[in-house]
């Protein structure tokens, strides 16, 4: 999946209209602040690059003329338009593509006079050297301009990327925020640094992934410049949110929280200019963000597949013994096992792909694992993932250009655990989950024959945790996630639990929902916190955003759209190509995202739509990506009563 982080599209060549004249050195310098250029100052950036951590960049402050700057964002103000725009990596309001200034018409032209000397400054002959010498990079492109306008207002940011695209020789980001009110570091908006593991395979060859914590935050500052040389496998960063402010008090108004920076890439020298080498650009493009998303180092990940082969008589896969009911009774709402229940599941799972059943959970063991989950938020985490991982049961899931969260796995099959470590979040992972009887329960739910199971409890922790968009090769599995997330105010209010009606939707409202939450958070209405999560279809288009959701253009692509709730069991059928992720839970969250999330690998279907082995020839659903029936028509509630 190509990323595009804090511009348009990489490769823009400058779309000319005009002739660019090149820029003195004298006339380049009067832009910028009175001694930039000078040796020492040159000497003293280039001493502070070399030495920097956890890998090398620096930090010039103030950059540009303070009058040039500031008549700069009064146009940007005053002319420039921005579209928000989300994905899966990132929430912000960008404006078009800069490259193409020189090829405004005269009347947009005039209104951006200021905006075209800075750039015109900042690719330079003279300023691309500065950077240059102080990064030691090489020759950089004057002709290819690649920047944007990037606008995080209170909950947007950028989750952790290397900017590894194509020809993208060295990254920076010039701040616009306030010049006459500072931004405070504990509003958020910090560009953080990630450090590198770095780890031999047996072959030899050295992998690196990125550490969970960020170690070094650059909080935004007017006129400031940071830049880095982009690396493949090192020049791991992200945005910091955007902290939405802690009360409504008028001297908490957010009108000062506006991260507003001109970001961008110097570049390889392209075709004609001096330092160009052939096949360069081509070279660097293997480096690309796709295959550190999809290659190695992936056996480095955290968590691990774990799918434990299960056994799956054949036989009547209606029938429940006694025992089996009072097993699943402990656990499950008795509506949920009730043969009309079920029948009615399964037809709308073979005809959607998917559903969603509320207050799946019995209400006895409903109560106790919310009062645990919740006990559990309310005690103070540390703050590092090494410290997590000594003090508590959980793990960090890593590296964090693909995901981060908390998670447990089941108890392996020669691990006891104790009395202090038992919880009813392990009672579901060891006990509930892995069980015949529940797999017998999945398998008449969905008509799919489960061949292997994989389960993980996750905690997403607000301000912090999230997963990029995966895809999914292979046969299609059955998807499971219990959500178990105790707190209220995740955008699910309309559907929230009752303690008397257990009832069955489909596909979470799915991609009706999804459309509305998208149009009006797009909108500026509502009170989008994330922790949800997403199912997708692929885009066929390797040059766009994979997982842009939510923006001014369609969404028709979203399948599955499903919030953080309490007591809500979602299954989904999903097929080969469909991508999903969740989300990243702003701080503004009112508490942290749980769930059980699980993996069930079913029988191949025959060309005719049968399972291998079924006498009865009845087919499993067409996954999820295949069905051309995605909307939910609706089950009326039941109306039994979860009693034990």
């Amino acid at each position: 999946m190509k990323r595009k982080t804090e511009s348009q599209a990489d490769g823009n060549e400058a779309r000319s209209k005009k002739i660019k004249t090149a820029l003195s050195a004298e006339a380049a310098r009067k832009r910028f602040r009175a001694g930039l250029f000078d040796k020492s100052v040159l000497g003293s950036y280039t001493a502070e690059y070399a030495t920097s951590a956890p890998y090398k960049h620096a930090v010039i402050h103030p950059l540009v003329d303070d009058k040039l700057l500031r008549s700069v964002r009064d146009e940007i103000l005053n002319s420039v338009g921005f579209a928000p725009k989300e994905t899966d990596i990132y929430k912000i309001h960008q404006s078009g593509d800069l490259a193409n200034l020189d090829g405004l018409d005269d009347e947009s032209l005039a209104k951006l006079p200021s905006l075209l000397v800075l750039r015109d400054a900042l690719y330079s002959e003279t300023f691309r050297d500065y950077v240059s010498g102080i990064t030691g990079c090489g020759p950089l492109s004057g002709r290819k301009t690649d920047m944007a306008i990037n606008v995080y207002t209170p909950g947007c940011y950028l989750l952790c990327h290397d900017d590894v695209i194509g020809s993208r020789r060295v990254s920076y980001i010039l701040y616009l925020t306030d010049p006459d009110k500072p931004w405070q570091p504990g509003w958020g908006g910090a560009l953080r640094l990630f450090p590198v593991q770095k780890q031999e395979s047996g072959d030899g060859e050295v992998a690196k992934t990125p550490l969970p914590d960020a170690v070094k935050a650059i909080p935004p500052a007017w006129n400031q410049l940071s830049f880095f040389a982009v690396q493949p496998g090192e020049s791991f960063h992200d945005v910091e949110e955007v902290y939405h402010p802690a009360t409504t008090a008028p001297q908490d108004k957010d009108g000062r929280r506006v991260r507003m920076a001109i970001s961008g890439w110097f570049h390889v020298p392209q075709v004609g200019e001096d330092g160009y080498v052939e096949g360069e650009e081509e070279e660097n493009a293997k480096n690309s963000s796709l295959m550190q998303l999809q290659g190695n180092p992936a056996q480095y990940d955290m968590p691990q597949a774990r799918p434990v082969k299960v056994d799956n008589p054949k036989g009547n896969r209606d029938e429940f013994g006694e025992a089996d009911l009072e097993f699943l009774l402990k656990y499950i709402a008795p509506t949920y096992l009730t043969p009309d229940t079920l029948e009615q599941i399964s037809d709308h799972f073979e005809e959607s792909s998917s559903i969603t059943l509320a207050n799946i959970l019995s209400r006895k063991f409903a109560q106790r694992l919310k009062d645990y989950v919740t006990a559990q938020e309310k005690q103070a985490l540390p703050e590092d993932s090494a410290s997590i991982e000594e003090k508590s049961a959980w793990k960090v899931a890593k590296p964090p250009h693909k995901h981060r969260y908390l998670y447990q796995h089941p108890s392996a099959p020669d691990q006891l655990r104790t009395s202090q470590e038992e919880s009813p979040i392990t009672e579901l992972l060891d006990i509930l989950l892995p069980s015949r009887q529940f797999r017998h329960w999945l398998q008449v739910a969905t008509n799919c024959a489960v061949e292997s199971s994989d389960v993980v409890a996750r905690r997403f922790r607000r301000g912090k945790d999230y997963t990029l968009a995966t895809g999914h090769d292979g046969k299609p599995c059955l998807e499971l996630n219990l959500g178990i997330t105790p707190t209220s105010g995740w955008g699910d209010e309309d559907e929230a639990e009752t303690d008397k009606k257990p009832n069955t939707n489909g596909n979470g409202k799915g991609k009706a929902r999804a459309k509305a939450k998208a149009e009006e958070t797009a909108e500026g209405e509502g009170d989008d916190v994330g922790g949800h999560e997403v199912y997708m279809a692929g885009d066929d288009d390797a040059n766009e955003d994979a997982a842009v959701y939510k923006s001014s253009g369609d969404d028709d692509n979203i399948l599955f759209f499903q919030a953080a709730a309490w007591n809500k069991l979602t299954i989904v059928l999903r097929d080969s190509g469909t991508l999903k992720f969740v989300k990243y839970v702003s701080m503004r969250a009112k508490g942290d995202r749980w769930d059980i999330s699980g993996v069930f690998e079913v029988e191949e279907q025959d060309d005719d739509g049968d399972e291998d082995g079924d006498e009865n020839g009845e087919g499993a659903a067409p996954a999820l990506g295949e069905s051309e029936e995605e909307e939910f028509n609706g089950f009326s509630d039941s109306e039994d009563s979860d009693s034990d």
